[in-house]
């Protein structure tokens, strides 16, 4: 099998990190949410105009294999985690593994000192066994849908790496 390489987001990557992410809200996320609530997340096939640039002003983190685009994770200068998905097809591959260590990374380089998210019921799995804590359950209106999601946040030590 060929590796995963990892690499900064980068202009033209936006329809392949929005194929990425629908696919893993539609059929990754299947066995958390209804068809409607997931037709709500991600109601386009399509990545609408404002997609790549919400990408391109992260500090987003792509994974590919044999040039395509597998997974994606982001990550503010203030520490929130806002995209965190893999191709449904790569999920438990450790693609997702890649992708956060990669995000540490980049945590330590802007010295942030508390990450924090809203995860889905999926993503909420993955990060707990990270260290990360829920704070809340919430819903979030999405096109007239509500969807439950986790505030979650990680403190990290002052050099950025995982306290604990």
């Amino acid at each position: 099998m060929t590796p995963v390489a990892l690499r900064p987001a980068r202009p033209g990557d936006g329809p392949g990190c929005y194929a990425v992410f629908h696919d893993a809200v539609h059929q990754g996320a299947q066995a958390f949410y209804s068809a409607e609530e997931r037709a709500a997340w991600a109601p386009s096939q399509q990545a609408g105009p404002e997609w790549e640039q919400r990408l391109l002003s992260q500090n987003t983190v792509v994974a590919t294999q044999n040039r395509q685009i597998i997974g994606f994770m982001t990550l503010g200068q203030d520490g929130y985690l806002d995209f965190a998905y893999v191709a449904p097809e790569y999920m438990g591959c450790g693609v997702s593994d890649a992708l956060y260590a990669e995000i540490l990374n980049i945590s330590e380089t802007i010295k942030a000192e508390i990450l924090s998210t809203e995860a889905s019921h999926l993503a909420r799995r993955f990060f707990t066994k990270k260290g990360w804590k829920t704070f809340a359950r919430q819903s979030v209106i999405r096109n007239g849908v509500a969807i439950t999601n986790f505030r979650m946040e990680l403190q990290t030590c002052p050099k950025g790496h995982v306290s604990g």
